[in-house]
């Protein structure tokens, strides 16, 4: 069938949903809610709590000593975190010597922007704790409990035991270690050891002229506070302070970081903040803490038979509420668990879209960084530009710091927005459209206006007008770009697909958006004219080329050349012609071995779901797991990343549902051995929550509760006929659409059920059974923990 306009849904009104971006966390729920539904109320509380039994089973578990960050376990809270492993080197029998806690903060960072922003900007390794044991260690049995963001268990010496609780508390922003020793480990003690204050991309490239590390921290005591002071050559400074407690044969380790620039604050603050955390134990800060992830947890509820990737997916939700805040910085590469890496900063030509997907659907975005940083650092933006775009135009290069600064041009230390006739080797000029997609999507998924008139139209205005300086006519009449860069592919070519597909997306959202806000905009006209007028994308008989001039001939991890499929959904396949050019480029893209990474099979598998193939989806997240994830689930290519695992957990939201075009469409492409799932409190675009139920191949409800009182086309899958049902059971008009789609009236805040006609099913959240046995993530050993 036809898809509904764009418009359709597009025109209304703002919505009280919309709040869910700038509030908070709904307070800790002792039991799980009880919601209306066609028959009274939905039951999300079983026998057992299905929240607790999920998020219990996802637990990593570790009964091998993890030697890198690649393995061990991870805590944080959106700026301060820390990763978990032996101390890098060994006794002379070959036995790790310590236990390591890095401590790092996604704010801690350099100020010589001079330097670049992945020199003189980049963020700054702090240092470490180690935990060292009398004897020596000779085993492990830990648990990081993900319901509670705690690593609980023991270490093993040939002297005793040491039992240990660990959390990164949520709201103070303390590291805070319990250490519990039997008699023979009694003398174990704690060592701080400062890190070298300079750009972890030295270890991989040569320093800029001029370039030099920070000098080194000094240790200071406070009154039982101790201090590592952190001196930056550019002003400022960032402090580790730190203390220990004993209570009975309990010793408790309490750390903070701060950071301040260009003044000296942070050591009062750091000292300030150990010194009121240690005053309380660490169960007393468990309780509010373990209050704020119980109820984070409880936003949305996802469960699937495959136990490995049910437990994969928990684990992702934890890693994003552990490395993102929306008040935190933008996430960089690696999260705030800062790692030697040749990428020490935040990349917006990819890394920086793929961490914050998964927060739609799951219903977190409470979580936006993206958003509010662009709003925020706007004007930082305008400086990107050069002097003669600055009055109307917006630009972001590839990398920046927190405040979307990338400092001055250095050799492998990045660049700015190219400009023709000056332009740098690289001029990757879409980064900022495809961040704009991102605020797109926060603003589709809460219908909140606000979004559209504060963050979005503005930035994108400006962003499309920075293209509208250089596009020309050529003799075919249609409008061209000169030569930019497709990212990472290695060449500049004239009509980049990359670009000409996101400033398709940005013409068609400014007129939608202008339409929506009751805009007279001057350049509106402007707009529809490069819609009209703007050259195809370039093609072949592989498919979609990277631009002109530039065919797809190589292996390539990005998929740069193929927005206009994914994420844009711009080309979906409507015709057969559409869909076989769909196909043709994704099997060329991924048919070239060499240089493909994770995110490659992300992005594969999400393409699939697309056309509604969910063997083929489920085939690239499998490929994903058995050639790139770790035993942690974090990732791996020069340094450490972490988009791509968050990004495999979006796939499986394009599995599970999409709602592009305005239509709502459940279970889309779910492969034959997922007969059963449970879905509840989706979001969708539209602002809607959906809860589903699939049992035996399957799908047996569909709920819907609008937030927004948008237009509502819902794909629900049911066979044959169905019937539609208010919050109190009394039936709603529908029409029909299609097969297997209809079209539902719903005001805010009112709900809608499908079953099919004469149906009644019991309206419960649980869990799935798995269809197999599967290990535990971590390193769990022979003794791993089964599904049962």
């Amino acid at each position: 069938m036809p898809e509904p306009s764009r418009r359709t849904v597009l025109a209304t009104g703002s919505a009280a949903g919309g709040a869910l971006l700038a509030g908070g966390l709904p307070a800790q729920a002792t039991a799980a809610p009880r919601e209306a539904s066609g028959r009274g109320t939905t039951e999300v509380s079983t026998p057992g709590d299905p929240w607790r039994t999920v998020l219990d089973d996802a637990d990593l578990v570790w009964r091998e000593l993890p030697k890198t960050w690649y393995e061990g376990p991870y805590l944080g809270n959106g700026f301060l975190g820390s990763g978990i492993y032996a101390e890098p080197g060994t006794r002379p029998d070959g036995t790790a010597t310590a236990l390591r806690f890095n401590v790092q903060h996604s704010e801690v960072q350099d100020h010589r922007p001079e330097f670049g922003s992945l020199f003189g900007l980049a963020r700054l390794p702090i240092g470490h704790f180690t935990l060292e044991p009398v004897g020596r260690i000779t085993g492990v049995d830990w648990r990081l409990r993900l319901r509670d963001a705690e690593l609980t268990g023991t270490l093993t010496t040939d002297r005793g035991t040491l039992t240990l609780r660990a959390q990164v508390h949520d709201t103070r922003s303390v590291l805070v270690v319990e250490v519990t020793p039997s008699a023979g480990e009694r003398g174990f003690g704690w060592v701080f050891h400062p890190a070298e204050a300079i750009s972890p991309r030295a270890a991989f490239k040569p320093l800029p002229k001029g370039y030099a590390g920070n000098p080194p921290a000094e240790t200071e005591e406070h009154d039982g506070v101790t201090a590592a002071v952190q001196p930056l050559l550019a002003g400022g400074q960032h402090v580790t302070a730190w203390r220990e407690r004993t209570r009975g044969d309990t010793r408790t380790l309490y750390a903070h970081v701060a950071h301040s620039h260009p003044r000296t604050t942070a050591r009062d603050r750091a000292v300030r903040a150990v010194r009121g955390a240690a005053g309380l134990s660490y169960d007393r800060l468990a309780r509010s803490h373990r209050a704020w992830w119980h109820a984070y947890y409880r936003k949305s509820f996802l469960s699937l038979p495959d136990a490995r990737m049910q437990r994969f997916y928990w684990i992702q939700l934890y890693k994003t509420a552990a490395a993102a805040r929306r008040d935190a910085p933008v996430m960089a590469t690696c999260g705030p668990w800062l790692e030697p890496t040749p990428w020490p900063n935040t990349w917006w030509n990819l890394n920086v879209q793929l961490e914050y997907w998964l927060i739609h659907g799951s219903n977190h975005l409470e979580l936006d960084a993206v958003t509010r940083a662009l709003s925020e650092f706007r004007g930082n933006l305008t400086k990107e530009m050069a002097a003669p775009y600055r009055a109307d135009s917006l630009g972001i290069p590839r990398t920046t710091d927190p405040s979307l600064v990338n400092g001055a041009s250095v050799t492998d230390g990045g660049y700015g927005v190219g400009i023709p006739g000056q332009d740098p080797p690289t001029p990757e000029v879409g980064n900022l459209l495809w961040a704009l997609h991102n605020v797109w999507l926060s603003y589709r998924h809460t219908m909140d206006e606000s979004i559209l008139r504060d963050v979005l139209f503005p930035l994108l205005r400006k962003a499309v007008t920075y293209y509208l300086h250089f596009l020309e006519p050529g003799t075919d009449g249609k409008l061209h770009l000169p030569a930019t860069y497709s990212p990472e592919y290695g060449g500049n070519s004239r009509d980049c697909t990359y670009d000409l597909m996101l400033l398709t997306w940005g013409c068609r959202t400014l007129i939608d958006v202008a339409d929506i806000l009751g805009v007279d905009d001057e350049s509106a006209a402007r707009w529809r004219e490069v819609v009209g007028r703007l050259t195809p994308y370039p093609t072949d008989a592989n498919g979609y080329m990277i631009g002109a001039d530039i065919p797809f001939a190589k292996s390539h991890r990005h998929y740069s050349h193929l927005l206009a499929v994914y994420p844009l959904y711009e080309v979906t396949g409507r015709t057969a012609d559409e869909r076989a050019l769909i196909e043709r480029s994704l099997a060329h893209w991924v048919g070239f071995e060499g240089a493909l990474q994770g995110y490659t099979f992300t992005g594969a598998a999400s393409m699939s779901a697309l056309l509604g193939k969910g063997e083929d989806a489920l085939k690239y997240l499998g490929e994903l797991m058995a050639r790139f994830i770790r035993p942690n689930t974090m990732y791996k290519e020069s340094g450490p990343v972490i988009e791509t695992p968050l990004s495999a957990a979006q796939s499986l939201h394009d599995m599970v549902c999409q709602s592009w075009g305005d239509v709502i469409r459940v279970f889309p492409a779910l492969p034959s051995a997922w007969a059963d799932l449970t879905v509840h409190d989706f979001r969708t675009q539209g602002a809607f929550l959906l809860s589903a139920v699939r049992e035996g191949g399957v799908t047996r409800w569909v709920r819907l509760v609008s937030e927004a009182g948008a237009p509502c086309v819902v794909r629900h899958g049911i066979a044959g006929a169905v019937e539609v049902r208010d919050g109190r059971g009394r039936g709603l008009p529908y029409e029909e659409v299609g097969e297997g789609t209809v079209r539902i009236t719903l005001g805010r805040g009112e709900s809608a059920l499908i079953t099919a006609e004469g149906d009644r099913p019991r309206l419960r959240i649980t869990p799935v059974e798995p269809n197999e046995a599967a290990p535990s993530w971590g390193l769990p050993g022979t003794r791993a923990r089964l599904a049962p």
